[in-house]
């Protein structure tokens, strides 16, 4: 079958590798969509210290089941059958550990990953890992949902993680930094799930700014390349500030900024992580601590977040279809890192 295997940065090559064989206590899946998100970018040019090559990458997958091994349904007390429809959890728990144990999935400190520690999805046919199956973390698709749509629900898994942790109430002001595709989920589960207020959206690239705005429809684009953002949003809230900030960029500034515009007990979720040679930002901690602000950081999701996502994209009250913007074969699907890299698309997804 071919298959996109990682040896080392800007050494991924595209080629033909044996069809993985299913164990007793694993499932096999025809891959039907696995979408790019930034981590493939950076992955494909800098590597990662959890994958070890050679490795096939992806990680935001759905597929078909072709094979379920002989002991998984009784093991995991499940029903998988050939033919059903499945999406995969990324990022995997132990289940054992004290974070598990205390329902905090998402930070396991045991934590393993689809396409790091475990072959992904950017190839014909892959195997659900028997720790995918401990965690309840291979999820069915729900029938009114396709599998490109189902592929997106890793990354809102991310989102809702971020966001149940701010507390978003009906009518607050958010304020989303990035307008790539994790920057439009959260402007759509700020508003279909919180009920949000007014929302805006901060990118630097207008032509990116305006891609997503047309889609996801913010109160107010924010173009931080022209304007000083923090002076722009308090004229906006009249001179209160936003009540949720969340910077889903790997930008240093919006951090910053975001302390900045934060109003009176205003929370803010530093949603992208910061390069590795340059993690550090400046914070008035006196704005921190007269404000009264909640700063959340936000990493991964849990299984159960997957769940919650493909239920929100069955009901229609977080949709996503319209978001995927290019469907690449998997015989191109290099050119779908350059796609993502210049941002020349919301969301990309390869199909085997």
């Amino acid at each position: 079958m071919k298959a996109l295997r990682f040896y080392a940065p800007e050494d991924v090559r595209l080629e033909e590798v044996a069809e993985p064989a299913c164990g007793p206590g694993e499932v096999k899946l025809r891959v039907r969509n696995c979408s790019t998100c930034g981590t493939d970018v950076k992955i494909f040019h800098n590597g990662h210290q959890n994958l070890t090559p050679p490795r096939t990458i992806g990680h935001e997958i759905a597929g078909e089941v072709v094979e379920v091994g002989a002991d998984v349904n009784a093991t995991y007390g499940s029903d998988w059958r050939v033919g059903d429809r499945a999406q995969v959890i990324a990022a995997v728990p132990c289940g054992e550990c004290h974070e598990c144990r205390k329902g905090w999935m998402a930070v396991c400190q045991n934590q393993t990953s689809v396409g790091y520690q475990y072959d992904g999805g950017f190839a014909e046919y892959m195997i659900v890992p028997q720790q995918v199956l401990k965690v309840d973390g291979l999820n069915r698709i729900p029938d009114n949902v396709g599998y490109d749509e189902a592929s997106a629900a890793e990354p809102f898994a991310c989102a809702i993680n971020a966001q149940e942790l701010l507390g978003i109430e009906a009518g607050d002001t958010v304020v989303v930094f990035g307008a790539g595709p994790i920057g439009c989920m959260h402007i759509r589960i700020a508003r279909g799930v919180h009920r949000a207020g007014p929302v805006y959206l901060v990118d630097v690239n207008a032509e990116r700014l305006k891609m997503s705005a047309d889609a996801v429809r913010p109160d107010e684009v924010v173009n931080a390349a022209e304007v000083d953002v923090v002076e722009r949003v308090m004229k906006l809230t009249g001179g209160r500030g936003a009540d949720v900030v969340i910077t889903a960029t790997a930008a240093n500034v919006t951090q910053e900024q975001a302390i900045l515009m934060a109003a009176r007990n205003g929370r803010i979720s530093f949603f992208g992580g910061l390069p590795k040679n340059d993690p550090f930002i400046k914070c008035d901690s006196n704005l921190v601590h007269y404000r009264q602000l909640h700063i959340h950081g936000a990493n991964g999701s849990a299984p159960e977040h997957n769940k919650r996502a493909l239920e929100y994209i069955s009901s229609g009250q977080v949709p996503v279809k319209d978001l995927i913007t290019r469907h690449i074969p998997l015989d191109d699907v290099l050119s779908a890192f350059q796609i993502v890299k210049a941002g020349e698309a919301i969301k990309v997804t390869v199909e085997p």
